[in-house]
């Protein structure tokens, strides 16, 4: 396995943990929510974290897609 590919295995490893993560983070902070009686506002804070953490994922897969399109 060459240097750069090890380098994209590692991207797509980091990827899934944050997906993993965000979404339990988000559904963690849902569940507290309704438990605690948060307002709708805080919320929206979790909700954009995800959404940032998603768009980020987005950006890193593309780069090892395109990364992947060069190496075949």
């Amino acid at each position: 396995m060459s240097n750069q590919e090890q380098q994209l295995a590692r991207k797509g490893r980091i990827v899934a943990l944050v997906i993993a993560a965000t979404m339990l983070l988000w559904m963690g902070a849902q569940v507290l929510a309704a438990k605690l009686g948060w307002e709708a506002r805080f919320l929206f804070l979790f909700d954009f974290a995800a959404i940032a953490a998603f768009v980020w994922v987005f950006v890193v897969i593309y780069q090892i897609w395109r990364a992947r399109q060069k190496t075949t």
